[in-house]
């Protein structure tokens, strides 16, 4: 065997080997789901996202509480300010209606002016007292809601079937250039390889 065919077997094997690896590493951060007993050295085989579920739920809910949503985005998105008008127009044209049917009974003058005198409290009163609706639910929902219990929970759920599914789904780009950069890797340590097999001998 020439010199060249040394290295490029050595490159082969060395690329075969690490692309393998890679591919294994992967793998077996979901398989095996359930554990496999190794009698004779008393091991016990179990995948890194099975063996971990609980504790990965526990950090995923908890950087998704603390660093991407809380209780405030949800209501500042769920009620905007055009909420908060719609709210205020809608109570207000209610409480009008309702007192104009109350006051029927009295003479139209006095009527118009203490239809006129409420309206003025309506629009002065019902703003603020919306703003502290929501800023009261708001406080509310923050004592009952724990969105890193809710995001534990759903993961806890998942079967690790669907939730290897999803994970391969979101990186599965990123897990390809794992694979082939252990080929790579493992071709460029064959050269080296054989460059040492050649220059040793």
């Amino acid at each position: 065997m020439n010199n060249l065919s040394i290295i490029l077997f050595l490159a082969i094997v060395g690329g075969l080997i690490g692309w393998i690896t890679n591919i294994l590493a992967i793998k077996l951060l979901f398989k095996p789901i359930n554990p496999i007993k190794i009698p004779l050295i008393n091991v016990e085989i179990l995948g890194l996202i099975p063996k971990r579920k609980n504790d990965i739920a526990q950090n995923i809910g908890q950087v998704i509480s603390e660093e991407l949503l809380s209780v405030d985005d949800l209501f500042n998105d769920i009620i905007t300010e055009e909420d908060k008008e719609h709210f205020n127009e809608y109570i207000k044209t209610k409480i009008t209606s309702i007192i104009s049917e109350k006051m029927n009974f009295i003479p139209g003058p006095f009527k118009g002016m203490i239809q006129g005198y409420v309206d003025d409290i309506i629009n002065e009163e019902l703003p603020p007292m919306i703003t502290d609706i929501i800023n009261e639910a708001t406080i509310k929902a923050k004592e009952k809601i724990n969105i890193q219990k809710i995001v534990e929970e759903k993961i806890n759920q998942l079967d690790l079937l669907a939730l290897e599914k999803i994970i391969i789904s979101v990186a599965k780009n990123e897990l390809k250039h794992i694979e082939l950069l252990g080929l790579i890797l493992g071709v460029f340590i064959g050269l080296i390889q054989g460059l040492i097999v050649l220059f040793i001998s």
